[in-house]
């Protein structure tokens, strides 16, 4: 059965604007407190539109929940250099994280971290070769899972006290122990 596409032409602007209230609502819950707190109805009241809406448009609370935490960029392997791959991954996860470090707080870990794109960037450090002796894909992609989570971040961070960027080199330092 094939799906048929809708043309909304001028309801599209409305219908955009009740999208980005709903997701509005659900980040100052998620902010405010634990995601747990955040039911569809919750949001729903705040956004002032009704639970069926959230629904509509989300498909399932999960799927409002991971709306919420749009992921990272992933890392460029076009890269002539997994190193330099490494690095901005890096940096692009501090500055995902510096966005917004509230929201990303009360998140759980599962909606967004991105094991994918650390496992395709440990195996590409390794087919450069560019892994110290004795370290394992596992063992890199596990260094970088860590390296890039929100939790290392936000200790680093300190809701400000030290820059995204300034984190981002930390981390970066830090990854050096996995590399050639």
């Amino acid at each position: 059965m094939s799906r048929r596409l809708y043309r909304l032409g001028r309801r599209q602007t409305s219908v955009d604007l009740t999208t980005s209230s709903i997701l509005a609502a659900a980040r100052e819950l998620v902010a405010q407190g634990p995601a747990s707190q955040a039911s569809v109805g919750a949001v729903a009241r705040r956004a002032g539109v009704s639970r069926i809406t959230v629904y509509n448009r989300f498909g399932s609370r999960a799927g409002l929940l991971q709306a919420l935490a749009p992921p990272h960029e992933r890392p460029d392997l076009g890269e002539s250099d997994p190193r330099e791959a490494l690095r901005r991954h890096i940096q692009s996860a501090c500055a995902t994280w510096a966005g917004n470090p509230a929201l990303y707080r009360h998140l759980l870990h599962a909606q967004i971290d991105d094991p994918e794109a650390n496992r395709t960037l440990a195996e590409s450090l390794a087919a450069a070769d560019a892994l110290r002796p004795g370290c394992s894909i596992k063992e890199a992609e596990d260094v970088v899972g860590a390296l890039t989570s929100f939790a290392v971040f936000d200790r680093l961070h300190k809701d400000g006290r030290r820059p995204a960027a300034a984190v981002g080199e930390i981390l970066t330092r830090l990854a050096s122990a996995i590399l050639a």
